[in-house]
């Protein structure tokens, strides 16, 4: 049973998620809040799976309060707002949420999406995933903030290939055959990854790989190129988009 936090500081919004989530057979909404100081003290005393955090609130706005719950709990956030500004996507992914939707998604969406990040993966509206990617690819790749490539000098030659490659949009069997490994090892990668870098799901790793400058915008350069996989050809198949 997922042991759910709705915050948010409209009553309707609050009201209508809490009886969507409460309907769910795998599923109980264990409290809620009007405004994200309340949200953070509630998320500290009910220790939810989920906190559902609304972006606009009195007091502590959401992302703030994401921020506190995720550098604090091991409770995932799912951020569920009306606007879907640059600003408020960034800022809650830095934050640390694990998903952002908007309040327009349908009530069997929003009970998946729980799910989904419940399990630790990430999850983004489709036109946010859009111009998340657009905006990345659009940025200068000369453009590094210091901090970010020192961030980026704690891996290994393999993890910042892994990590290369997660940014292209390579799922984890992907990434496998081009670096010829098993699964599982990538799957290693990946955690060793977030670990170095402090991030928490893979969501959050593209825009650094971007950000840091690993990633080029437009370069078509591949670790099978990069890592000859003794005498294994390279990888081919379906790229997914890189927030897939």
């Amino acid at each position: 049973m997922l042991n759910i936090l709705v915050a948010d500081d409209q009553d309707l919004f609050r009201a209508a998620f809490a009886s969507i989530l409460n309907g769910q057979d795998d599923m109980t909404v264990v409290g809620e809040a009007a405004d994200g100081a309340a949200a953070v003290r509630a998320a500290h005393e009910l220790r939810p799976d989920v906190v559902v955090m609304d972006v606009r609130m009195p007091v502590v706005n959401g992302i703030k309060a994401t921020e506190e719950i995720c550098g604090q709990l091991p409770c995932q956030v799912l951020v569920l707002t009306m606007f879907d500004l640059d600003e408020y996507v960034y800022d809650a992914l830095r934050a640390g949420a694990s998903g952002f939707l908007l309040k327009d998604i349908r009530r069997d969406e929003l009970a998946q999406a729980v799910r989904v990040v419940a399990a630790g993966d990430s999850l983004l509206a489709p036109v946010v995933t859009r111009r998340l990617v657009e905006d990345l690819v659009r940025r200068p790749s000369h453009n590094v903030e210091p901090r970010l490539s020192a961030r980026l000098r704690q891996l290994t030659a393999r993890e910042a290939e892994t990590l290369r490659l997660i940014a292209r949009g390579l799922s984890n069997a992907e990434i496998a055959a081009a670096l010829v490994v098993t699964e599982h090892t990538v799957k290693t990668h990946v955690s060793h990854i977030l670990t170095k870098l402090g991030l928490r799901h893979r969501v959050q790793a593209v825009v650094f790989a971007y950000e840091s400058g690993l990633v080029a915008p437009g370069r078509a350069d591949n670790a099978a190129q990069r890592w000859p996989a003794r005498g294994a050809p390279g990888s081919s198949g379906r790229r997914r988009s890189a927030l897939e």
